[in-house]
């Protein structure tokens, strides 16, 4: 499955950068995030509740950031399991673009799933995978834009 858009953040790059980078920041943001720990600067651990249809998993996994290409671009990969649900992996890439006090962020994400999700389809599986996609860039975007409100 694949995901790509993109979404313009009201903030400038550097500020876009560091709220990616913040697990505050994106704990509020990821739907169904209940903790999000922060190991290192290039690795995380999050425990997520989903419901996909008629499944609702609580999935705990690991992402690693490749944070070579910053602030411009970087790279995100993860895995999680959910127990009998199944499992999930996949990685995103990420560019910013800065245009003036605005950031055009775009992304590229790439998800395989696995046991009980699987089996739902790939219909529901997508259009769930969109909105969950559209949800945490909306509450993304309006925290940055309000942090960008305070500190002006």
């Amino acid at each position: 499955m694949e995901l790509n858009d993109e979404i313009v953040i009201n903030a400038p790059q550097d500020r876009v950068y560091a709220a990616l980078n913040d697990p505050e920041v994106l704990k509020q943001c990821i739907p169904g995030c209940e903790e999000l720990i922060k190991h290192s600067d290039t690795e995380l651990e999050a425990k997520v509740v989903l419901k996909i249809g008629p499944v609702k998993a609580r999935f705990s996994g690991n992402v690693v950031l490749d944070q070579s290409g910053a602030p411009d671009t970087f790279s995100l990969t993860g895995q999680g399991n959910g127990g009998a649900a199944g499992h999930a992996k996949g990685g995103a890439d990420v560019s910013l673009i800065a245009d003036g006090d605005t950031t055009v962020l775009r992304y590229a994400a790439k998800a395989e799933i696995g046991g009980k999700l699987a089996q739902l389809g790939s219909r529901l599986i997508q259009s769930t995978a969109k909105k969950l996609a559209a949800k945490f860039f909306k509450s993304f975007a309006e925290v940055v834009n309000e942090d960008a409100s305070v500190q002006a």
